[in-house]
Formats: structure tokens, sequence, C-alpha cells
């Protein structure tokens, strides 16, 4: 729990009870410092809650990443082992589609490069 919480919950508290001296007093001057106090205890309050769920968010996060960084080798593990069963279930269709792959690779890569145009032209 942030300090500002804390604090401003106090603060709020003490706004209520002087607000209530006042209104028994019957003195406006009180009663006025006493919301004050109240309404400055209230955001205070609530600005201690924001950085709390901030806080919580942030840990949450660095959480998440360090699970999923600790476990990436176990689920590139699990990947291959599934690629694996499809190959052996079946070689036929995994053949094929590496083969269309090494194709298309294969076209790509023997394609002349582009020249860019030429800048100057000379009509003549």
């Amino acid at each position: 729990m942030d300090t500002d919480r804390i604090v401003g919950s106090a603060k709020e508290f003490a706004g209520r009870a002087e607000g209530a001296v006042g209104d028994m007093a019957g003195d406006a001057k009180t009663q006025a410092s006493g919301k004050a106090r109240e309404a400055a205890g209230a955001v205070q309050n609530l600005y201690g809650q924001a950085k709390d769920a901030v806080r919580d968010a942030a840990d949450t996060a660095t959480s998440y990443a360090k699970d999923a960084y600790e476990n990436s080798g176990d689920t590139f593990r699990d990947g291959t082992q599934a690629l694996s069963k499809k190959v052996q279930d079946n070689p036929l269709g995994a053949l094929l589609v590496a083969g269309g792959i090494g194709f298309a690779l294969a076209l790509l890569m023997s394609r002349p490069a582009r020249r860019p145009p030429s800048r100057w032209r000379y009509y003549g």
C-alpha cells in the first residue's frame, strides 16, 4: 500500500471530522476548511491508488515476461516435436510442402536484379 493512500485517507477523515465540528458549532469557515481538507485527502488517496495500480500492472507484466522467457525453450521443443510427428504421420505431404517452398525460393533468388530507371533521357 502506498503512503499517499494512507496519508490521503487520514486527511480525508480529519476533514470530515473538522467539517462535523464546523456543522455543530455553526462556523462556516471551519466547515469550508474541513471540506477542503477532505477533498485534498480524497485526491491524495486516489493518487496513491493509481500508483499502486501501475506498480501492480508492472509487476504482472514483468512476471509474464519472465515466465515466457523461462518457458521459451519448452515451447520451441514442443513445437519441434509436434512438427516431427506431423512429418512422420504424413511424409508425402511434408515432402510436397518442402518442395513447394524450395521452388518458390529458387524462383525468387534466380530473378535478375531490378535496375532503377535512368534519370536522364536523351532524345535525339
